[in-house]
C-alpha cells in the first residue's frame, strides 16, 4: 500500500470506474423487492460553475443516496439542468456580441440556434464540475428543461417541453392562468420581466427632493404640528401640501396624494385636489388628496405620492382607492414617446381626476402623461430635468444650508445619479435658504444579471392564479404528507403561501417555453399545445403567437415529474414518484419548492416530495457573507485541487448542523485531510500486521476484551450514525464517524492491540489481525457516503473483493455486538490514561519523562481492569512504576477513576512557584478578555445594531475562554494542592 492517498491520481479514476461500471444508475444495488428512494437535484442553471453552495448542497445529497443504495434501496439521484432563460440569453448575446453581431439583427431562430450550439459547446461545464465532487448521479438519465423544444438538435430529444406546454394549457383552461396587466419587477436592460429572486437589493448612497404640492385654487388651510405630549410646536398657514420623493421622474404619473387617516396635520384638506407641480403650466393636473393606511406619519412629511404604476406600494394604495395607474416609460426605462400629444393627455386624465370620466385599466396604461418636451430622455436626465423645473418654480421646499439632513455639499442642485453624493449650489454668496435635497442611502433593487436598477413597471403579463391552487400545498404540509425541516422553514412556508400573490410566468425573453397561445388581428386569443390546433380553434383564421416565453421558474416548477416523463406513465415515474427527499437551500423554498408543491398537487394530484431538508447558508469563518467584493470567496473546485473532494465533503457534512449557518475555513478543511491521512495510517498499520479480511469471521465470537470493546464501539458508532442521518442530522453523523475512528479506532484501538498482535499467542494474533481487518473494513463502509474516494481506494487496495464499495452492503449490525463487561472495562482504561495524560499537560510535566504513579484506593473491579491492562496503561500513559501507598504523600496530584484513588508526584518534576506565577499570568489575561466580551454582550446597543454574525462570533469567543479559564482554574487547584 502507497505510504499516502494521492488525491489528485485517485479521484478521477475512480469516478472513471464508478461510471464505466454503472454504479450510480437507477436501481443499482437494489436488493429484490427494494423499497424505492429517490430524490431530485435541484438543477443548477446550464450557465453555472460549481460554487460552495451546490458544493454543500450536493455533497449532501450525495451522502443520502449513497447511504440509501448501499442499504439496498431503489435508489435514484435524478440530475440535470435548468435552461436559466434571462442567464443563458445574456452569456450568448456577450458571445455575439465578440463577434460584432446582435441579437437583434437576426431571427428569434437563428438566435436560438446559437443558444442551442452555445449549449453543446459549454454547458456541461457543472456537470463535470459535480463529478469530481463524487456525485453519484444517475448521468444516464441527464435531464434539460428545454429538451424537445423546437429547433433542439439531436440529443435533446426528451420530452421536458411537451410537458411544460401541456401543463400550461391544462391550467389556462381550468381558469388557473390568466393574462392581464400588474406591477412587475422590470429590468430595462434585458426588457424584460424578472422574478423577486433576480433582484439583489443594494444599499446606495441617494436622495430624496421635498416639494410643494400647491392646493387648487390657492386654497389654504393651517398646518399645525405637535410634540409627544400634544404641545405645538408649528403653526402656519399653508396653501400646499409637503411630500418627498427619491424619484422625481415618476411625479409625472401620480394619481393622488395620500397621507394617513389619523394625521390630524391634513385632516382639513383631505378630499381636495392639489397640483402636480411639473410640467406645462397651463396643462397641469390636479389629482386628488386620498387617506390610506400605508403612509407613515413620522416618516418625511407624512404624505406620499401615489404612482401606481411604477411603486409596489403605491401600487397597492392605487387599487385599494381606485386612482389610475399612468405608466410612464417604456421597456428601456426611457420616458414614454408615444401616444396623443400631453396636452390631450393630461385633459382626459384632468377629467378622471374631477370625477368626469372612468378608465379601463388598459386605457390607462394607454395615456402618456409625460410632456412633450421630456418624451424620449432617459430617466435620470428626465429626473434633472423636473427638479430644475420645480426648483426654477419656486416649488421645492427650502431650508437653510447648515441642515443636517443635507449631508456633504458638493455643487449640484439635482443629483440625479445613483450613488452621487452631493445637495445644493454653493457660491461664495452662501444663500439664506437652499433646496431640501436630503442625503439618504437608499435601498435600490437592481438585476442580479444585469446590474441596472429595476424599474416597477405595469405591463401586461402571464399569471398564474395562486390563490386556486394553494390549497393543497397548504394542506399537504399540515397533514404531515410532506415534512420540512427545520421547524423555522415550516413557518416561512406557510407564511409565504398564507399571502401568496399571484404569479408572473412571462418573459420578454426568446431562449425559452414560448407560451403556447397564439392571436387573430381582432384580439382574439387560442390557447393550444401548436399553432394547427391554435388555428383550428380559431376556425381557420391568420394567427400570430405570443413573443413571450415562460419564466424558468414555471418549467423547474415540473422538475419532479418532468424528470421521470410525465405525461407518459413511465416506470420510472412509477417507480419514483412522489419522490423521497429533497434538499435545498432556505433562499428558495418560496421560489421553488413552494411552486414544485403547487404545480404538482395541480397537475397528478399528489405531493412532489415526503420530506424536504433545508440547509443553511456557507459563510466565511468569521460569519461573514461571501462576497467576490469582500474577496472571502472560496473555490470549491480550488478547495479539492488543494485538500481533495473527501476532505471538502466532510468539512461541510461535520458543520451541517440544522437550522445553522456554517462557517468554512481552509484550516478546518485542511484539519479532515488529516483525518482522511489517519484513516490510511490505520489501513497501512493493518496490513503491516497481516490484517487481512477473513470469510466468514463472526464479530460476535471474539474472546480478547480490547477486541470485544472495538467490535461493541463499532456497533455503537453504526447505530449512532444511522440514527443522525434518517433524522437529517448530519453533522451528528459525520461528528460520530470522527470521534469514533480518530478517537476509538486509530488512537486506541491500534495501540490496544499492538501488545495482542505481540503477544506470540497464534489464537490472540490470528483473532485481532481478523478483528482490526473487520473493523477497518467497517470504517470503510461507514465513511463511504462522506468519504467516497479515500474509502474506495482502500477498500480495493487492502483485498479483492466481489464488488466496489459503493455497492457493499451496509451493515445491519447493532446492540447484540456490544459486550457491556468489556465497555466498562475498557472505558475505565481509558478513562484512567486519558486523566493522567491531563494532569501531566496541566502541570507543563516533559511528554517523555516517565513518571511514578501512586495506588492509593483501588477497588476489585478496579484492581482486575489494571492488572489485566496493565501493560498497556504503563506504555500510554508513561509511567515508570505503580506503587502501593497508604495515603496520598505531599507533593503529589490526585488523579481520580471509578473506584479508584491515584496520584502523580510531580513536586521534584517541575518548578511549583513559576507554574503558579504563569498560570496566574494566563488566568489575569483571559478574566479581562471575558470581562471585554460580556461587557459587549450585556450591551443592548450593541445586540440590536452589530451584524448577526459578530455577534455569535463574541458569543462563541466568550464561550471558549470561559472553557479555557475553567481549565487553568483546575489546574491552579492542583497546584495549590501540592504546595
Amino acid at each position: 500500500m502507497d505510504k499516502s492517498f494521492n488525491a489528485a491520481e485517485a479521484e478521477p479514476r475512480i469516478a472513471a470506474e464508478w461510471e464505466a461500471r454503472g454504479c450510480f444508475k437507477a436501481g443499482a444495488n437494489a436488493r429484490p423487492g427494494a423499497e424505492p428512494f429517490s430524490i431530485m437535484i435541484p438543477p443548477p442553471n446550464v450557465t453555472g460553475v460549481l460554487h460552495v453552495g451546490h458544493a454543500f448542497n450536493n455533497t449532501l445529497q450525495d451522502v443520502l443516496t449513497r447511504w440509501h443504495r448501499m442499504r439496498g434501496f431503489d435508489t435514484l439521484w435524478q440530475p440535470g439542468t435548468d435552461h436559466a432563460g434571462i442567464a443563458t440569453q445574456m452569456v450568448v448575446e456577450r458571445e455575439l456580441a465578440k463577434e460584432g453581431k446582435s441579437r437583434r439583427d437576426m431571427t428569434r431562430e437563428e438566435f436560438l440556434s446559437h443558444v442551442w450550439a452555445w449549449k453543446a459547446k459549454s454547458g456541461g461545464t457543472i456537470r463535470q464540475q459535480l463529478k469530481r465532487l463524487g456525485a453519484s448521479c444517475d448521468w444516464s438519465r441527464e435531464a434539460f428543461t428545454m429538451s424537445g423544444a423546437p429547433g433542439a438538435p439531436a440529443g435533446e430529444e426528451g420530452n421536458f417541453h411537451d410537458a411544460v406546454i401541456k401543463v400550461f394549457v391544462d391550467m389556462y383552461e381550468k381558469g388557473y392562468i390568466y393574462r392581464g396587466k400588474r406591477l412587475v419587477n422590470w429590468d430595462p436592460h434585458f426588457e424584460t420581466a424578472i422574478s423577486d429572486l433576480e433582484v439583489e437589493n443594494i444599499d446606495t448612497p441617494g436622495h430624496m427632493w421635498h416639494f410643494k404640492y400647491p392646493l387648487a385654487g390657492g386654497q389654504t388651510y393651517e398646518y399645525v404640528e405637535k410634540d409627544e405630549d400634544g404641545n405645538v410646536t408649528l403653526r402656519e398657514t399653508r396653501d400646499y401640501i409637503s411630500i418627498a420623493t427619491t424619484r422625481p421622474e415618476t411625479m409625472l404619473g401620480d394619481g393622488a396624494v395620500a397621507v394617513h387617516p389619523d394625521d390630524d396635520r391634513y385632516k382639513p384638506i383631505v378630499g381636495m385636489l392639489c397640483e402636480i407641480p411639473v410640467g406645462p403650466k397651463e396643462h397641469r393636473r390636479l389629482i386628488p388628496i386620498i387617506t390610506d393606511e400605508y403612509p407613515d406619519p413620522n416618516f418625511g412629511s407624512g404624505a406620499v405620492k401615489i404612482t401606481g404604476a411604477h411603486d409596489f406600494n403605491d401600487y397597492g394604495v392605487a387599487k385599494r382607492g381606485g386612482i389610475p395607474c399612468y405608466r410612464l416609460m417604456d421597456t428601456r426605462a426611457q420616458m414614454r414617446a408615444d401616444g396623443t400629444p400631453y396636452a390631450e393627455a393630461a385633459a382626459i386624465a384632468q377629467a378622471v381626476a374631477n370625477g368626469e370620466k372612468t378608465l379601463t385599466e388598459v386605457e390607462a396604461d394607454a395615456l402618456n402623461l409625460v410632456p412633450d418636451h421630456l418624451r424620449g430622455l432617459d430617466r435620470y436626465e428626465a429626473r434633472a430635468r423636473v427638479i430644475d423645473e420645480i426648483t426654477a418654480e419656486g416649488l421645492a421646499v427650502m431650508t437653510t444650508p447648515d441642515d443636517p439632513r443635507l449631508g456633504k455639499m458638493v455643487g449640484s442642485t439635482h443629483p440625479t445619479d445613483p450613488g452621487r453624493v452631493g445637495e445644493t449650489h454653493q457660491s461664495n454668496a452662501t444663500p439664506a435658504l437652499v433646496p431640501l435635497v436630503e442625503a439618504k442611502t437608499i435601498t435600490q433593487p437592481h438585476g442580479d444579471r444585469s446590474k441596472v436598477v429595476i424599474e416597477p413597471m405595469l405591463t401586461d403579463q402571464w399569471f398564474v392564479d395562486t390563490a386556486k391552487i394553494v390549497g393543497p400545498a397548504l394542506d399537504a404540509v399540515r397533514d404531515g404528507r410532506t415534512r420540512i425541516m427545520p421547524e423555522q422553514h415550516r413557518k416561512v412556508y406557510f407564511h409565504w403561501l398564507e399571502n401568496i400573490e399571484p404569479w408572473t410566468i412571462s418573459r420578454q425573453l426568446w431562449w425559452g417555453h414560448q407560451i403556447p397561445v397564439w392571436y387573430d388581428e381582432d384580439g382574439g386569443m387560442y390557447c393550444a399545445p401548436t399553432e394547427a390546433e391554435a388555428v383550428a380553434k380559431s376556425g381557420g383564421k391568420a394567427l400570430t403567437r405570443d413573443p413571450d416565453v415562460l419564466d424558468t421558474w414555471f418549467s423547474s416548477g415540473l422538475w419532479p415529474i418532468g424528470t421521470l416523463g410525465w405525461p407518459e406513465q413511465t416506470p420510472e415515474l412509477k417507480r419514483y414518484f412522489p419522490t423521497s427527499t429533497l434538499v435545498s437551500g432556505f433562499d428558495i423554498i418560496f421560489f421553488w419548492v413552494a411552486r414544485m408543491m403547487m404545480m404538482q398537487l395541480a397537475v397528478v394530484g399528489d405531493v412532489p416530495f415526503r420530506d424536504v431538508y433545508v440547509h443553511a447558508l456557507v459563510r466565511d469563518e468569521k460569519g461573514r457573507k461571501m462576497s467576490k467584493s469582500i474577496g472571502n470567496v472560496l473555490d470549491p473546485l480550488e478547495l479539492i485541487e488543494e485538500f481533495g473532494a473527501d476532505a471538502l465533503r466532510f468539512t461541510l457534512t461535520s458543520m451541517a448542523a440544522m437550522g445553522r449557518d456554517l462557517k468554512l475555513s481552509k484550516d478546518r478543511i485542511a484539519g479532515y485531510r488529516n483525518f482522511g491521512t489517519k484513516l490510511w495510517n490505520a489501513a497501512r498499520f493493518a496490513e503491516m500486521n497481516d490484517c487481512k479480511p477473513v470469510a466468514g469471521f463472526d464479530p460476535g465470537a471474539v474472546t480478547q476484551t480490547v477486541n470485544k470493546w472495538i467490535v461493541g464501539e463499532t456497533a455503537r458508532a453504526r447505530l449512532a450514525h444511522d440514527e443522525a442521518l434518517a433524522s437529517y442530522r448530519f453533522n451528528d453523523a459525520a461528528n460520530g464517524l470522527y470521534a469514533f475512528v480518530w478517537g476509538r479506532v486509530c488512537d486506541w484501538y491500534v495501540e490496544f492491540a499492538k501488545p495482542l498482535l505481540t503477544s506470540g499467542e497464534e489464537s490472540v494474533i490470528a483473532e485481532t489481525r481478523a478483528t482490526m481487518a473487520w473493523v477497518i473494513d467497517q470504517c470503510l463502509i461507514l465513511l463511504h457516503p462522506t468519504m467516497p474516494f479515500i474509502t474506495e481506494e482502500l477498500w480495493g487496495a487492502i483485498a479483492d473483493r466481489p464488488k466496489m464499495l459503493v455497492h457493499a452492503d451496509w451493515p445491519e449490525y447493532g446492540a447484540e455486538l456490544i459486550d457491556d463487561a468489556a465497555s466498562r472495562e475498557m472505558g475505565w482504561v481509558i478513562g484512567l490514561i486519558e486523566e493522567i495524560r491531563s494532569v501531566r499537560a496541566q502541570m507543563h510535566v516533559p511528554a517523555g519523562l516517565k513518571v511514578q504513579l501512586l495506588q492509593v484506593e483501588l477497588d476489585e473491579k478496579g484492581q482486575a481492569a489494571f492488572a489485566r491492562n496493565a501493560a498497556m496503561i504503563e506504555r500510554l500513559a508513561r509511567l515508570s512504576q505503580v506503587t502501593q501507598v497508604s495515603a496520598m504523600p505531599k507533593g503529589a496530584v490526585t488523579v481520580a477513576a471509578d473506584g479508584a484513588v491515584f496520584g502523580l508526584p510531580i513536586a521534584d518534576l517541575i518548578d511549583v512557584a513559576e507554574e503558579k506565577a504563569r498560570l496566574a499570568k494566563v488566568m489575569d489575561k483571559l478574566g479581562k478578555e471575558i470581562g471585554g466580551l460580556k461587557g459587549r454582550l450585556g450591551n443592548p446597543k450593541f445586540i440590536e445594531s452589530a451584524p448577526e454574525e459578530i455577534v455569535e462570533e463574541a458569543r462563541e469567543n466568550l464561550a471558549a475562554r470561559e472553557e479555557e479559564a475553567a481549565k487553568i482554574k483546575d489546574a491552579l487547584d492542583r497546584l495549590s494542592a501540592i504546595g
